[in-house]
């Protein structure tokens, strides 16, 4: 049984008298669970509106708790609802309420512990008494920003570009049996051809599974099918030469590897067309975005939009220093009583996601924009590694990016 909704009127002491001119601010706390959720509803009067109250977590019960908002708040009442990021439990419960129009705030756990523990000495933690504490510090915390639109969209992307992420290593575990099997079944083909992992290559392994297979095909056939998933580019000399380097072939006969061989295939086609779908996801949400980051020469969606969703809201952030520390990218130095190394390293904490996209990204840049390339070219040249120099490459890049984005400015290579 959820229990049922008591509005009393207890005065707390707020930490802040948040009202403007008559009007009241309402602060709903909700501690999010996976089955049910735990409430409270307090006014900037410091009078409890509603006092902790739960609801399941499904239609029912949001609509129970959007009734109860309506029956606590006037027209003209301001109206802030917090609760923490818990992950996906919070996912549904989120989007009712910013479908519903409530301005929402999305607390980092931390920062509610920490706040919990500033308000009282005893360690202690309830589903009840984190309901009101979220509640009391949205009244007492002026920095806290609403979850909009463009939150939305990073969480979108964020989730697209993490879920690409995993497809494309997934996809790069099964180019690797690719070789490896190859290696076993028609070793010499790697050498007659650009590359293992092309369409027309696929198509030709996928038809004829191994060295055996090819030797004992048809020419015919065999310069048909390389012609068409070639469209056009490999003819009967192709097919000659690569039939003819089967029928001396030392790869060995083995049914179980060309089925195996045949089965990676068709996993690597259908990640294809997964990941071609995520990618088609990624840039619509990037054309509504209207980020100024893919104007810098060698960014383009993908890796714009996997540092966009990964970095959030750019002015949560006092400086690109912060998006660096942020992403592990920060030097750290040794230092043990009197001994202090003098060889700075990185301290590889932080998201992965970002650093991985920072540092890719960064290579790309330094390929395409001469200013980036002079400055990789001066760092190689003081004698720096390759991986140090991007690394510092990497530095320039995340600070006019972050001018960029809070300018909203297209990328200007005078800028640097």
């Amino acid at each position: 049984m959820w229990n049922k909704v008591t509005r009393v009127k207890r005065p707390v002491e707020p930490a802040s008298n948040k009202h403007t001119g008559g009007i009241f601010m309402i602060c709903v706390g909700i501690d999010v669970a996976k089955d049910k959720h735990d409430c409270f509803i307090l006014s900037s009067e410091g009078e409890v509106l509603a006092d902790v109250f739960t609801i399941p977590n499904n239609a029912e019960g949001f609509g129970t708790l959007l009734q109860t908002i309506r029956s606590c708040t006037r027209p003209a009442d301001k109206i802030m609802v917090g609760l923490e990021a818990t992950g996906h439990y919070s996912y549904n419960i989120l989007g009712f309420l910013l479908d519903c129009g409530l301005p929402t705030y999305v607390i980092n756990p931390l920062h509610t512990n920490l706040y919990r523990k500033s308000l009282t000495l005893r360690k202690t933690k309830t589903d009840r008494i984190d309901a009101r504490t979220i509640a009391t510090m949205l009244m007492s915390d002026l920095d806290l920003k609403s979850y909009t639109d463009t939150s939305y969209h990073n969480e979108e992307l964020k989730s697209l570009t993490r879920y690409r992420f995993d497809k494309v290593r997934e996809r790069a575990k099964l180019k690797q049996s690719i070789s490896r099997l190859v290696t076993i079944l028609f070793p010499e083909l790697e050498k007659l051809v650009p590359s293992l992992h092309m369409a027309s290559v696929y198509t030709l392994l996928s038809e004829f599974p191994g060295a055996h297979q090819v030797a004992s095909a048809h020419l015919t056939h065999l310069k048909t099918v390389l012609y068409e998933a070639s469209k056009g580019r490999y003819g009967r000399d192709m097919a000659v030469e690569i039939r003819d380097a089967a029928r001396s072939s030392i790869g060995s006969r083995m049914p179980a590897k060309s089925l195996e061989l045949k089965h990676t295939i068709q996993l690597i086609q259908v990640l294809d067309a997964e990941i071609e779908e995520i990618e088609t996801e990624i840039n619509s949400i990037m054309d509504e975005v209207h980020s100024p980051i893919t104007t810098i020469p060698g960014i383009g969606t993908r890796m714009g939009a996997m540092i966009l969703a990964e970095v959030g809201d750019f002015s949560n952030f006092d400086s690109a220093d912060k998006i660096l520390a942020y992403a592990g990218m920060s030097p750290s130095t040794y230092q043990s009583g009197q001994l202090t190394s003098s060889y700075a390293h990185m301290e590889k904490r932080g998201s992965r996601y970002l650093r991985y996209a920072i540092f890719n990204a960064t290579k790309y840049v330094c390929m395409w924009d001469p200013s980036f390339a002079a400055y990789l070219a001066k760092k190689r040249a003081e004698g720096k590694h390759y991986n140090v120099a991007i690394s510092h490459a990497a530095k320039k890049l995340v600070r006019l990016i972050y001018a960029m984005e809070r300018s909203g400015q297209p990328y200007r290579q005078a800028t640097i």
